[in-house]
């Protein structure tokens, strides 16, 4: 009997030893799937990035290529290195939250004279969608939308100081009270407003120029227009917050006659304002007006590059030379009321200091705007009162148009 239960026993234990042979067994494959799976992963790396040039004769086209991670975005941040410019913004518009009307003016004299970022061309529709909104687009959103806010990095860390604006501060040419500096975060949010209110249109700051193929590999044309900044450019290859190339660097050379104004962070060939402004001062002096009021219009729209506020800026100063000589030779034949102009001289003095702050705080369209509207009157004026009903009527003015004939007359003998 003994023998008999021994020997079930030993036939039990050898039957569970039998069993648990591919249990363990295939316990142990499993587990190893998992483990073999981790080892053939790709691991995602930093993006590449190589240029076909170093040097560009004001503008041109660099041919960029690199390897990325298969199946990450790669974008593409370029930047002006050797030259910031001035940006600014009022904030004038309603907040959603509270309803009111912060009255914040914002300014950075560290925006690069040249910043844009470029996404693969799938993205096109995307930006084209943003375009049809007109000057109601939003460059936070827009960055978002490509997922291109990974690349954005370098305006973000831009020193931007925010001031309390006020009526009365305008008034005695004041930006208003200087706010405590602002963290990281909201210095990142403001920094895209500001570099919507500098470079204005989207174009300007995003174009999508990548291909990228499906295993990885990437070329794009960095189109670098005329008229920007001379120096060295950087470009960086970015696929994540993480995951960024070394920056490669190329210079942009320009030569005489085309010079650089660094408040306007943009070249600009000499010839072309010389010939215009001489012809407008011609004019200008022989309204009395050296020619500023022409001259500003007539810049902004041939020359969009530059800032409203640098041409308002520069023309003022500029029409000295031509009131200069205006005010010389008008002495000689006797036409100036020193009286008269004492005057109103006092009042254009108080106006000088008003006038450049207020120019900070609106933009170009409200500068064209109000621009526009007071040519239009001024011009609707000066038109009635040449006409002969006008003239007829006023006998004191037509008298005094002819002893300026008579005084003019007697100047040229």
């Amino acid at each position: 009997m003994r023998k008999i239960i021994f020997c079930l026993s030993v036939v039990s234990f050898m039957a569970i030893f039998t069993l648990a042979i591919p249990i363990t067994s295939m316990a142990a494959g499993e587990a190893d799937k998992p483990k073999i799976a981790e080892e053939t992963l790709p691991t995602a790396i930093p993006p590449t990035i190589n240029i076909d040039k170093n040097t560009l004769e004001n503008g041109g086209t660099i041919k960029v290529s690199g390897q990325a991670s298969v199946g990450m975005p790669l974008y593409l941040e370029v930047w002006a290195a050797d030259h910031t410019v001035k940006s600014n913004r009022f904030d004038s518009e309603k907040d959603k939250e509270t309803g009111k009307i912060p009255y914040i003016f914002y300014i950075t004299e560290e925006m690069p004279a040249y910043y844009k970022i470029f996404v693969p061309k799938d993205m096109q529709p995307k930006i084209d969608e943003a375009k049809k909104k007109g000057n109601k687009w939003s460059y936070s959103e827009l960055l978002k939308e490509l997922g291109a806010d990974v690349a954005y990095s370098v305006p973000a860390v831009a020193k931007i100081e925010r001031y309390q604006a006020s009526l009365m501060a305008s008034v005695i040419g004041s930006r208003g009270k200087l706010l405590e500096p602002m963290d990281a975060k909201e210095n990142k949010k403001r920094s895209m407003q500001l570099v919507k209110s500098r470079f204005r249109s989207i174009g300007n700051v995003i174009a999508a120029e990548v291909n990228l193929s499906p295993d990885g590999s990437y070329t794009a044309d960095i189109k670098v227009r005329k008229g920007l900044s001379p120096g060295q450019y950087k470009i960086v290859a970015v696929s994540s917050k993480e995951l960024k190339s070394q920056p490669v660097t190329f210079e942009n050379i320009i030569s005489l006659p085309t010079v650089y104004l660094s408040n306007a962070g943009t070249s600009m060939n000499l010839i072309y304002p010389f010939v215009l402004t001489l012809a407008v001062s011609i004019f200008g002096v022989l309204m009395g007006a050296g020619g500023g009021f022409i001259m500003n219009p007539l810049l902004i729209t041939l020359f969009p590059a530059l800032p409203h506020t640098i041409v308002a800026g520069t023309v003022t100063p500029t029409v000295l030379f031509s009131q200069g000589s205006g005010i010389f030779n008008y002495s000689k034949i006797k036409f100036i009321s020193w009286k008269l102009g004492a005057g109103i001289g006092c009042a254009m003095l108080l106006g000088g200091f008003i006038g450049p702050k207020l120019t900070e705080m609106i933009t170009l369209d409200q500068f064209k705007f109000a621009f526009g509207w007071i040519l239009i009157v001024l011009a609707g004026l000066m038109f009635w009162q040449t006409t002969p009903g006008y003239i007829a009527k006023n006998k004191k003015e037509q008298s005094i148009l002819n002893e300026f004939k008579k005084r003019a007359q007697d100047a040229t003998k």
